[in-house]
């Protein structure tokens, strides 16, 4: 993405977020929430492509660094529980359900360890063997 598509993008945001806050003056909070939405949701559909170049980029910087697949693969998917964890719980604040963003939050972190255990496994093995 370049620096005119992220400005394009940071504006979007902007003028969604002034129209939001209107809606929200006027107590049209539905009519508010769904702004923030759609908004949300145009952003994340503009980000596609870049998202799409971005896994190629490292999945090739993977390859000639030599790192196993595996791992790599892993490390993908916890960044993507990651970024899409924290982006549908600030979704859940925005509509006023923060008891929700927390589980949203402990689910996410939650499935980075099982995904991790495999790693963690590993390195406790290879330190055992070595003594």
């Amino acid at each position: 993405m370049t620096s005119a598509g992220v400005i394009s993008l940071i504006g979007l945001a902007l003028v969604a977020t002034v129209i939001v806050l209107l809606l929200k003056e006027s107590r049209l909070t539905t009519l508010a929430l769904l702004t923030a939405l759609a908004a949300g949701a145009l952003i994340l559909i503009r980000l596609l492509p870049s998202l799409s170049d971005l896994l190629e980029g490292y999945q090739a910087l993977g390859a000639v660094s030599g790192v196993s697949s595996y791992y790599f693969g892993l490390i993908l998917k916890i960044i993507g529980i990651a970024y899409i964890c924290e982006f549908c719980a600030q979704l859940c604040r925005d509509a006023a359900q923060n008891a929700l963003a927390l589980k949203i939050e402990l689910a996410a972190k939650v499935g980075i360890l099982m995904l991790a255990l495999p790693v963690l496994s590993s390195i406790v093995k290879t330190v055992i063997d070595l003594f």
